[in-house]
């Protein structure tokens, strides 16, 4: 059950971009399971991708076409991951992307794929339904999107943010998919956002890189890099302004800040849907020498399996804190000077337990849905912040069954 996680009534469209979802069988049943979205002519559309080495057939055929210009289409389905799959996973990916695109080139269609690793692409059943993807297309189906790139998801995930610019309201609306196999590095596992401003190229790329780094490239439920990560940002232009360019300007600055409220509200949506997830959890490392350490000791925190357990028993068990941020390779790191907050509770401080702090107020903020770790390292100015989850019965059981 998503933790403090409502799914979304509605999401605004953005003119310039249709979106179309039907079931294509892929998962032996009746669920939409298989979705198209178009860009209306000369937008612009930046990626990242996964970092994976055995990154999935569409990850690579996506890579290749987004060097095109001219990409019209992002082709989505979920129930098949089409990697471990290939050469044969490459000819379905690009089979895929000429089926879709019709009378377009099939270098202006990006693929995406989400499910199972290592079974071969249902490629015939795609293909069978596309005319109805095609005939689905419309500007307000951003739900139905949400809802057909789910896996092991309990709830869509989706946001919308609209800000004015220069007495104009400039509209940012995304969804996301996600639960398992979650340690990013450049993207999530799907993240589709658009928006109705118009962008040059090299703007959108840096804008999308930099939404990324501080939203989904700082989450985790399981530390474990998905094969198939995509994070896309789409610019349809259709908002009455001129073309933004200027990473400086001040409607550009409002449009990155827009953009990056919609990212991090997707990012911890993920992360409070995680598999089998009990609490969700901030991780704030303060005080550090720099970004660089903070993260890394974030993030030892954040996928140690000692610590989630410990949260997901309610257990105030701070020495596996200490113990994550000790290995978390900081150089010289004086432990005499770090602290350990829980909430308002402070834990540990030079080195030890902190001479007020009791178990009775460990345990009483553990048995929190949403629990606050501070950790201050006492070497700097630096700070960063990841949001992780406990580790349960239930995220065992998921992935145990995943493939029964």
């Amino acid at each position: 059950m998503a933790v403090g996680l409502i799914a979304p009534q509605s999401l605004p469209a953005i003119a310039g971009i249709r979106i179309g979802a039907v079931s294509a069988g892929l998962y032996g049943k009746p669920r939409p399971d298989l979705a198209l979205i178009e860009l209306a002519e000369n937008s612009t559309c930046a990626a990242v991708f996964t970092r994976n080495a055995f990154a999935a057939a569409p990850v690579i055929v996506a890579r290749e076409h987004l060097q095109r210009e001219g990409v019209r289409y992002c082709l989505i389905n979920a129930g098949n991951a089409n990697a471990g799959t290939g050469t044969a996973g490459l000819e379905n990916a690009r089979r895929c992307c000429t089926a879709a695109a019709g009378r377009d080139r099939a270098e202006s269609v990006l693929p995406f794929s989400t499910g199972v690793i290592g079974e071969p692409l249902p490629i015939a059943k795609i293909e069978a339904a596309l005319p109805a993807l095609h005939a689905a297309l419309d500007e307000d189906n951003w739900l139905a999107l949400a809802g057909a790139i789910m896996t092991t998801d309990t709830v869509a995930k989706g946001l919308s943010h609209t800000v004015e610019i220069d007495g104009v309201p400039v509209t940012v609306t995304g969804t996301a998919k996600g639960a398992g196999m979650i340690r990013p590095d450049m993207a999530t596992m799907l993240a589709f956002i658009a928006t109705d401003a118009a962008i040059e190229q090299p703007l959108l790329d840096d804008m999308l890189r930099r939404a990324v780094a501080k939203s989904f490239n700082r989450i985790c439920v399981d530390g474990d890099m998905s094969t198939n990560d995509a994070c896309v940002l789409m610019a349809s232009g259709k908002a009455p302004l001129p073309l933004l360019r200027d990473a400086s300007a001040p409607a550009c600055q409002i449009l990155q800040e827009a953009v990056d409220t919609v990212a991090a509200g997707l990012a911890r949506a993920i992360v409070r849907d995680g598999e089998g997830a009990t609490k969700f959890i901030t991780v704030s490392v303060e005080e550090g020498a720099t970004e660089v350490e903070c993260l890394a000791a974030a993030y030892a925190v954040a996928t140690s399996p000692l610590v989630k357990t410990a949260f997901f028993a309610s257990d105030p068990n701070w020495g596996r804190i200490l113990a994550a941020v000790g290995r978390a390779g900081l150089r010289d790191l004086d432990i005499n000077r770090v602290s350990l907050y829980l909430d308002e509770v402070c834990i540990a401080s030079y080195g030890g337990r902190d001479p007020s702090y009791t178990e009775e107020a460990g345990r009483r903020v553990m048995q929190r849905d949403e629990i606050r770790m501070r950790i201050l390292l006492g070497r700097g100015e630096a700070a960063e912040t990841v949001w992780t989850t406990d580790l349960s019965h239930e995220y065992v059981r998921i992935n145990a069954e995943y493939r029964t």
